[in-house]
């Protein structure tokens, strides 16, 4: 027989799945908070009434145009952009652009429900958006991508502004195509603005802003840590991916004593056995093609071709690749080697079922929303440096993120009365679910007419 939160998120996934019909990624995102929210969401007559997480699953608008460009041939090329404007309720539209050839409405509307709450999340005054495009910047010249983003932006920039929307990087999109991408803004709109973040520090953009989701993450597993009374000295750490935010967490990590012993790419893994150093760690990130398959011996790092990190043994995960990344055998893998701690570098990493494995054997789960917040949190300060045109130093913008993901951290402790398990272990997942839920619906009572 179904309890009532059963059957309460059956029928309302009945309802949302009717309108996205088909769009996979942004219905698990939905199911997810649905499932923790819906009970939040009846036990008040003012959201009931409000219909609040019905009315947060439907983006303000969906933006979408041609990018058309030329190649390096002079050859003339189509490519689809987007923009999803999820909810301004908190501030001005913010989150990331995205180019990769996987990018479809389905990924953005889920990236950009779930940056709502995670922005929430943050305390800062921020809405929720993503966007990006079906463009693949792999193999292309600097030419290309140079021509490919005046094209982009060019398309995009009548919709954004400091005030308005404030994108970020994310997937294919980095500091250099954020500049080029600021200086089209600049151009057409015939004013200064910080109208992008993550841009170059010399075009107004932040220290540690690329650094900061990876730091961010560190923080968050430290502060979990530190709530059972233990650190993150001598822990042994699996990293998924090798870019930009695999990398800083796996720095930050080593920098507190915890010995970070994979990292990932496409083609497998490379394992570090006794944890890596720095010189390992630089080689692991410049190497490309069949040379990466061959680490020089005296780094004691292997590369196991079309292995997942997760068969590795590891006291913590941090997934830091993409969207469903950890499947139910990874799961099976991760506890089999004595995971007990995961927290989440990319959104979504972990399939439902790996999920709901992971929770079964008592590993502490830290969502995305929660763990990877640091790149949107100085992504926001670096907002509040442009409009008060100042730069502030490193140590500031570090200091600033740490406060920002123990508060996080803080706010997910105190929903603790209702979000913890039979065993009195805090249900992080479900915490930051509730902690954003509530965010969002007060400012939405509080906005409705």
């Amino acid at each position: 027989m179904k309890d009532r939160a059963e059957s309460l998120l059956e029928s309302f996934l009945e309802t949302v799945t009717a309108r996205h019909a088909g769009e996979t990624e942004f219905l698990q995102a939905v199911a997810e908070i649905g499932r923790d929210a819906l009970t939040i969401e009846k036990a008040s007559n003012a959201y009931t009434q409000a219909r609040v997480l019905e009315r947060l699953c439907e983006a303000d608008r969906i933006i979408s145009f041609s990018v058309v460009w030329h190649d390096d041939s002079g050859n003339v090329q189509i490519n689809r952009g987007w923009r999803v404007q999820h909810s301004d309720l908190l501030g001005p539209y913010k989150g990331g652009l995205r180019w990769s050839p996987d990018v479809t409405p389905s990924v953005l509307k889920f990236l950009a429900f779930e940056q709502a709450f995670k922005n929430a999340l943050t305390g800062l005054p921020l809405g929720a958006a993503k966007g990006g495009a079906d463009f693949d910047p792999t193999g292309r010249s600097e030419a290309e991508v140079k021509r490919f983003a005046h094209a982009f932006m060019t398309a995009l920039a009548p919709h954004i502004g400091p005030e308005r929307d404030v994108p970020a990087g994310d997937i294919g999109v980095g500091a250099a195509e954020l500049g080029l991408m600021s200086r089209v803004w600049m151009r057409q709109a015939g004013r200064w603005g910080g109208a992008l973040t993550g841009k170059p520090v010399a075009l107004g953009g932040s220290e540690l802003r690329a650094e900061a989701t990876g730091y961010g993450l560190v923080y968050f597993t430290a502060a979990m840590l530190d709530e059972i009374g233990d650190t993150l000295e001598g822990k042994r750490i699996a990293i998924s991916g090798r870019g930009n935010v695999s990398r800083h967490a796996a720095r930050k990590a080593m920098s507190q004593g915890a010995r970070v012993v994979t990292l990932s790419g496409r083609a497998g893994t490379w394992v570090a056995e006794d944890g890596f150093t720095h010189d390992a760690l630089d080689w692991v990130i410049a190497a490309s093609g069949d040379q990466a398959k061959a680490p020089p011996a005296d780094l004691g790092v292997t590369f196991r071709e079309g292995a997942s990190p997760w068969g590795v043994a590891a006291d913590i995960a941090l997934p830091c690749a993409t969207q469903n990344e950890v499947t139910l055998d990874d799961a099976r893998a991760l506890t089999d080697t004595g995971c007990r701690v995961l927290a989440e570098g990319a959104n979504m990493p972990l399939t439902r079922e790996a999920e709901a494995h992971l929770t079964a054997q008592g590993v502490l789960q830290a969502p995305g929303k929660a763990a990877n917040a640091g790149g949107v949190a100085v992504s926001g300060l670096e907002m509040q440096q442009n409009a008060g045109f100042s730069h502030w130093n490193a140590a500031r913008v570090d200091s600033c993120l740490r406060d920002i993901m123990c508060t996080i951290h803080e706010k997910l402790i105190n929903e603790r009365q209702s979000c913890c398990s039979a065993d009195g272990q805090i249900d992080y997942r479900r915490a930051a679910n509730v902690a954003g839920y509530r965010v969002l619906a007060d400012a939405l009572i509080a906005a409705d007419i």
